[in-house]
């Protein structure tokens, strides 16, 4: 699968697995919802029910800022599986800042519910380094990549 595929694939996911690992490589596996533009891709800490507002996920990419993001989609015919991988370095950013409105903007425009409540917490952005992935059927549906 080529970069490009692999891009296109992973933005046509409506979620992903976002790996992190704190300063002592303990790893942490969340799903989340996020945009991609271009070489990026953002998520924000929205108004969904948490057990608490210091998520592991913010922690651990301050202590560690490499992640992995895996989107799939799984079908009963197996001739349709793909997964994709997004390795890269993750920042938070702040709610007030640059970064953080243009993740909003581009979370806004993908999710419907944002649009009656958009994310207020924190964002955050990932510089994608590598794109990778796997498909049973490469290049099918994937819009001409």
């Amino acid at each position: 699968m080529t970069p490009e595929e692999a891009r296109w694939r992973f933005a046509s996911a409506r979620v992903a697995r976002l790996a992190t690992a704190d300063s002592a490589g303990r790893p942490h596996l969340v799903p989340l919802v996020f945009a991609v533009d271009g070489e990026t891709v953002v998520s924000a800490v929205d108004h969904k029910p948490k057990r608490t507002d210091r998520l592991r996920r913010l922690a651990n990419v301050t202590a560690n800022p490499r992640v992995s993001l895996l989107a799939d989609e799984y079908r009963e015919d197996w001739a349709e599986l793909w997964w994709v991988r997004a390795d890269g370095s993750a920042r938070v950013v702040a709610p007030g800042s640059a970064d953080h409105h243009r993740a909003v903007q581009l979370l806004v425009r993908r999710y419907d519910q944002y649009r009656q409540q958009a994310p207020a917490g924190p964002a955050l952005v990932v510089d994608v380094e590598r794109w990778s992935g796997w498909a049973a059927t490469p290049g099918a549906g994937a819009g001409g990549a």
